[in-house]
């Protein structure tokens, strides 16, 4: 029931960077990566492309 697969995972991801999930969804995504190294570095690399984009916007 709570269980995700990565690809739903990185969709979740992805889908956070644009609006607040459910919270449901955000329990079985962070659920998820506690069990998933792979998923929880794509996490780190979405938030690093995040922050970068950010200071990129705001470079003046």
């Amino acid at each position: 029931m709570f269980r995700i697969t990565c690809q739903q995972a990185s969709r979740l991801l992805s889908q956070q960077m644009e609006q607040p999930l459910p919270w449901t969804q955000r329990v079985r995504l962070r659920l998820h990566l506690l069990a998933c190294t792979a998923c929880t570095r794509v996490a780190s690399q979405f938030a690093a492309m995040r922050l970068a984009m950010q200071a990129w916007r705001n470079r003046d």
